[in-house]
């Protein structure tokens, strides 16, 4: 597990990562609730996006290795590509837990109507995969991390504004809101709506079903072209 500790530790040793990791959830917790839409408090909807941007962020340390050669020269040594990139994707996934849960237990000490945690903790869990999957591929395709980020930060805006996060797809032209069900943010919403009144579980279970699909495909994709 020696890559899974230096993937931890240089994570939390980038200044930038700990705001996107800390100031901005904490920030996001303060943000006011509103009286009709979104259902639950703005900053645990907006939190979808703010997933993203830390996704984008974590993933572009194997962007790094890229840029310096550390997985050409990781080939002569007794570590797979696979455990390469498994490790550094759990250390990935427990830093962005632990912020979703620190997230959900913070807004429960201030005060915040969350209606059912667990729920929406596991729909965090959930997205956190979506989003690192879909950022790895990504960033499979560039080989400057500023590049990447950049555009990215572009595409995060699209699905917000599409697919839902920012205001209702309801409000959007109907070819845009058939559209709409192509992005992972949209059934991110979906999930944050049936948490506070949804009755069919079948429902739930499409939500996850739909974002591990959107994650499972992503993650094919980014771990068949090799970062080398």
């Amino acid at each position: 597990m020696t890559i899974f500790t230096f993937a931890l530790k240089r994570t939390l040793r980038d200044r930038t990562n700990i705001l996107f990791l800390t100031l901005f959830p904490v920030a996001a917790i303060f943000l006011p609730d509103q009286q009709y839409w979104p259902l639950l408090p703005l900053g645990y909807q907006y939190f979808g996006v703010l997933m993203l941007f830390v996704s984008i962020r974590l993933t572009s340390i194997m962007l790094d290795d890229r840029q310096k050669g550390v997985v050409k020269r990781l080939a002569a040594a007794p570590v797979s590509h696979f455990q390469y990139l498994w490790q550094n994707l759990l250390a990935f996934a427990i830093i962005m837990f632990g912020q979703n849960a620190i997230f959900i237990y913070g807004g429960s000490l201030y005060g915040h109507e969350l209606h059912d945690p667990w729920h929406l903790l596991l729909l965090y869990t959930v997205f956190t995969f979506t989003s690192v999957s879909i950022s790895l591929a990504w960033n499979s395709f560039y080989r400057s991390k500023e590049s990447s980020f950049l555009v990215f930060m572009s595409v995060i805006t699209i699905m917000a504004i599409l697919g839902g996060v920012i205001f209702p797809v309801e409000m959007l032209p109907d070819t845009f809101q058939k559209v709409a069900v192509i992005f992972p943010t949209y059934w991110f919403v979906e999930g944050i709506e049936w948490i506070v009144s949804g009755e069919n579980a079948v429902d739930l279970l499409l939500i996850y079903g739909v974002l591990m699909l959107y994650g499972t495909f992503f993650l094919i994709i980014g771990s068949v072209r090799k970062i080398g």
